[in-house]
């Protein structure tokens, strides 16, 4: 893939999946756009590998639930590499994935799902309006959003963080029925379980060992798993594809 040219902006970037899918754009000559919340060490770092790898890179701090902060993001973006061709949404609202510590959901507030909700669909509504003129204007451009297979497979009920990312996967193919006939391709990258990640530290190994045995691949993910489909569905490659929600998990879910 020749992503020259081109410039990725990927919220939530500083660690985990957001690094990995950074450094790959950058391996294949993207200027990547690293957002970050708080973690400015992680951001650089992450640039720092994105530039070894061969591309340009910048971090840039915003909470990309703040509108205020999603419109300096973007307009800094722009700045430093004249447009945003390529989004992926990866950032949302902290989680830790433990069945030991999830809540059921008759003790679930619905503080809970909102916060969720806002993590995932309101910082992708926004920083998508925010890109958006641009990809317009030159009428092409695409947009991933990260989900998780848990949205068809739930082995672990976690309501709000799973609510909230079938919610995404919908806002994705209403916006790519919108956009499509514009230039703008719009998918969802569904992942199972990824290990190491801030999110999944807490996961327990008989968990693990038991979602392996479930998956034909088998074993867990890895963040760099992730980055591929997502260079794929940003690729002429999958020029001919949008609304699909693409499942990243060894064939855990299979459909």
């Amino acid at each position: 893939m020749d992503f020259a040219n081109k410039s990725v902006l990927i919220t939530g970037a500083s660690r985990g999946i957001g690094a990995a899918i950074a450094t790959a754009f950058a391996s294949e000559g993207a200027s990547v756009i690293v957002n970050y919340l708080q973690n400015a060490t992680a951001a650089h770092a992450t640039v720092a590998a994105c530039q070894e790898a061969g591309g340009d890179a910048i971090a840039i701090q915003a909470d990309v639930t703040d509108p205020a902060a999603v419109q300096r993001l973007v307009s800094e973006a722009q700045d430093a590499f004249g447009k945003v061709d390529i989004l992926v949404n990866n950032a949302f609202a902290p989680f830790v994935f433990s069945p030991e510590q999830r809540a059921p959901f008759w003790d679930l507030e619905w503080d809970a799902f909102q916060s969720q909700l806002e993590g995932s669909v309101k910082a992708a509504h926004g920083v998508i309006q925010a890109v958006l003129p641009g990809m317009l204007d030159r009428a092409d451009g695409s947009i991933i959003n990260i989900a998780t297979n848990l949205v068809n497979r739930p082995v672990v009920p976690y309501h709000d963080y799973t609510t909230a990312k079938s919610a995404l996967i919908g806002f994705g193919r209403n916006l790519a029925m919108e956009v499509g006939a514009l230039g703008i391709r719009v998918n969802t990258v569904c992942p199972g379980l990824v290990y190491p990640t801030a999110a999944s530290r807490e996961v327990k190994e008989s968990l693990k060992d038991a979602l392996i045995a479930q998956t034909p691949l088998g074993r867990i993910a890895t963040p760099e798993d992730v980055a591929g489909p997502v260079l794929f569905l940003a690729s002429p490659w999958a020029k001919f594809m949008t609304g699909q929600a693409l499942y990243v998990d060894g064939g855990f879910v299979m459909r």
